[in-house]
């Protein structure tokens, strides 16, 4: 029987369309076309973009040059301008903010043909040290008041270049997804005086069925009012709203449990398209004790309709439950 979920941050409610439900075998579509044009992205194509901001590379080596392992550029298109000024002015009853602030690319390999899930451990953590790095940074600039950090993977999830890379963007106002959990988690600690985030990651292993995985540091589960199917959601299991001040022990904890869950997710799955989006919390939260930093995952399985956008209800076809017994049923070398 289909069920209505309630979300316990926003408050958004899902439809858990049970009668609907499939296996993983039945979202599979059909592969993209390998991409064979240039690649701004490869060794020895370093010219073609914009100037590294940083990378990590051998110290005998030059800038903008090949060798290096991880790669820090500003988009080529940016979406904002840091050369700009957050200006705020009126158009008649509109407002209107000029276009400041950041829009960076982490290249997060060199290999073309290499994924976040299929890259190894160390890999990904340096790929993890990098968005620490830049997180901290940009976050020093008192006109920056949200960096976001994300990744679309395929095509269909908004990726104009295959070569497996991430993004940040800096921007002088909250978003209002962000804005709508920190006041969800500020309206449910008013109320029980506890991280809706450390409860929900105490609940999710105390029940178990929605776990995909956990280690010292972090679990990632299945949200129980999932949006879409195989969401998948990384969570701290220590306080902090932070994502800046992530410790070295907790980014090799992170890696771990990142890129074995998007390895699951890629063999579960047949490498499907996918966004992630890494939430903190904002600057002036000096004690945010109600906020905690998390990264959510979207596979690119379904498509949103008429009556999503109408309702703002999501209908998800996959329970969580039983993403989570599938992902968990991927067999890697990785775990422990």
């Amino acid at each position: 029987m289909p069920e209505l979920r309630k979300d316990p941050i926003i408050k958004r409610w899902v439809i858990i369309a049970t009668e609907r439900a499939r296996r993983p075998h039945d979202f599979i579509n059909s592969k993209e076309k390998a991409e064979t044009t240039f690649c701004p992205f490869d060794y020895g194509n370093e010219h073609t973009t914009p100037p590294e901001v940083m990378a990590f590379r051998p110290a005998d080596t030059e800038k903008d040059s090949p060798g290096w392992w991880v790669r820090v550029v500003q988009n080529k298109f940016p979406a904002l301008d840091p050369g700009a000024e957050p200006e705020r002015f009126g158009h008649g009853m509109y407002d209107v903010i000029k276009g400041f602030g950041g829009h960076e690319v982490i290249v997060e390999t060199p290999d073309h043909n290499a994924t976040l899930a299929t890259l190894s451990y160390q890999q990904v953590k340096e790929i993890i040290w990098a968005y620490k790095e830049r997180f901290r940074s940009l976050e020093k600039d008192e006109r920056i008041k949200y960096i976001l950090i994300f990744k679309n993977h395929g095509r269909e999830a908004g990726a104009s270049l295959a070569h497996s890379h991430s993004q940040l963007i800096a921007t002088p106002i909250v978003p209002k997804r962000v804005g709508e959990e920190i006041a969800g988690s500020i309206d449910y600690y008013s109320f029980r005086e506890r991280c809706v985030y450390c409860d929900m990651v105490n609940q999710e292993r105390l029940e178990g069925t929605r776990v995909v995985e956990e280690n010292k540091d972090f679990i990632a589960f299945e949200p129980f009012a999932a949006r879409f199917p195989f969401e998948t959601w990384i969570v701290p299991k220590v306080h902090n709203h932070n994502f800046g001040e992530i410790t070295a022990g907790e980014i090799d904890g992170f890696a771990f449990i990142l890129k074995n869950t998007l390895l699951r997710i890629h063999k579960s799955l047949d490498n499907p398209p996918y966004n992630f989006m890494l939430h903190t919390g904002i600057r002036d939260g000096k004690d945010m004790t109600h906020y905690h930093w998390h990264l959510e995952i979207v596979p690119r399985l379904t498509r949103v309709a008429g009556f999503e956008w109408g309702s703002g209800f999501y209908i998800n076809p996959m329970p969580p439950e039983h993403a989570a017994m599938y992902l968990r049923e991927v067999k890697i070398d990785g775990e422990g």
